[in-house]
């Protein structure tokens, strides 16, 4: 556990892996709310769960369709923060080990040549080698030679893995593929 003096130090000292930030409402400088706000505007996707004295109905609305996970108001049992923080922390685990498989699919997808996305995907939506081969003017062997260098490539070791990488890349919020995915 790290603790802040403010929300700018936070700013200048982000944390590595999976964390949780539990926010005060009225925070002294740059208010839980704003911070909230400037993480969002920044990119930076960081549980967060809010304590408060004063809360409000409107404020616990605006909070949680920002994205926060969890809104408390004091006093609260010490059980309920401990719960947020533990369900938080996990959850920001899954999300980074999310991007990081993201991140590495993205990478094995880089490397396979613009022909090789061509095939990707029409090999990915059950069409057979034949079929691939009629679609993009070319030969049988030729697909099968893309298809065994893009199994290879993207580390996919069945059709199912590689439709679900396919997936994964059309993904919203992945990125698109250049053509297909």
């Amino acid at each position: 556990m790290q603790t802040f003096s403010s929300a700018r130090e936070f700013l200048q000292h982000q944390p590595e892996g999976p964390s949780c930030l539990v926010l005060d409402v009225r925070m002294p400088g740059l208010s839980g709310m704003d911070l909230q706000r400037e993480l969002a505007q920044s990119g930076i996707n960081i549980p967060i769960i809010f304590i408060t004295a004063h809360g409000d109905i409107p404020t616990t609305v605006r909070a949680m369709k920002a994205g926060a996970v969890e809104f408390l108001t004091k006093p609260f049992r010490g059980r309920s923060l401990v719960d947020a923080v533990q369900a938080a922390i996990e959850r920001d685990r899954s999300a980074h080990k999310e991007r990081s498989e993201t991140r590495q699919l993205r990478e094995h997808y880089e490397q396979l040549t613009p022909r090789e996305r061509e095939v990707m995907p029409l090999i990915a939506s059950g069409m057979l080698n034949k079929q691939v081969a009629g679609e993009l003017a070319t030969t049988e062997r030729t697909i099968k030679f893309h298809r065994a260098h893009i199994m290879q490539k993207m580390k996919a070791q069945s059709l199912a893995d590689l439709v679900r990488m396919v997936e994964k890349l059309a993904a919203p919020g992945h990125g698109q593929a250049e053509k297909g995915p």
